[in-house]
């Protein structure tokens, strides 16, 4: 399929990718607890900018630069981990929420924040490098038209499988939201995760 070698296959691995949870999870899930289901998909929409950014990044061989420049890309690690564990602070120090903020004049606030998670994590530029070489026939691949059925393929999974566990997440907060106390303990977790997350990816 346009160059694309075994198309099932290529779908099942970008699904269980989409299914290891990860920083962009966790912002996800964060956003629709504290903005509802608008925040959560203006988050999914972030984190679908984001990474597409990067997969035609790493198609440009930018992965290859700053495999060869590896100051530049520790330094966007430090960059991606020190943001991730200021967020997971916020969680951890700020106020509890209590109902939720109009979805409307915060829905870009996520969005940012989502792409930002994304865009800091130079690591992914490098998975994309290792990636697609796997599905990509080399005697029938037609070149920047394999790369963009693949990168659609991409980005309508994400959609799909993000908006779905925003929709899951938004009626369990709302059965939860009458009950501050686990609303409190649900994003300390989510901010000590986050800290975490950035340790991790200091490393």
């Amino acid at each position: 399929m346009l160059g694309i070698d075994d198309f099932g296959a290529f779908v099942a691995a970008v699904l269980i990718f989409l299914m290891l949870p990860g920083p962009g999870t966790l912002a996800l899930l964060t956003a629709t607890g504290k903005g509802g289901f608008r925040a959560g998909a203006a988050a999914t929409f972030g984190l679908i900018v984001g990474d597409q950014m990067l997969l035609w990044l790493a198609v440009a061989g930018i992965a290859a630069m700053l495999q060869a420049h590896p100051l530049l890309f520790r330094g966007l690690q430090y960059a991606g981990a020190a943001y991730l564990a200021f967020l997971g602070l916020k969680l951890l120090l700020g106020a509890p929420t209590s109902t939720p903020p109009p979805a409307a004049s915060h829905s870009g606030g996520y969005l940012r924040q989502a792409l930002l998670i994304t865009l800091l994590n130079p690591k992914a530029i490098v998975f994309y490098m290792a990636f697609f070489p796997l599905f990509i026939h080399p005697q029938t691949q037609q070149g920047i038209v394999t790369f963009a059925a693949m990168a659609a393929t991409i980005a309508a999974m994400t959609l799909a499988y993000c908006l779905t566990l925003v929709a899951c997440a938004h009626a369990v907060t709302e059965r939860l939201r009458a009950h501050r106390r686990l609303v409190r303990a649900a994003e300390r977790l989510a901010g000590v995760a986050l800290v975490a997350f950035g340790a991790r990816l200091a490393q």
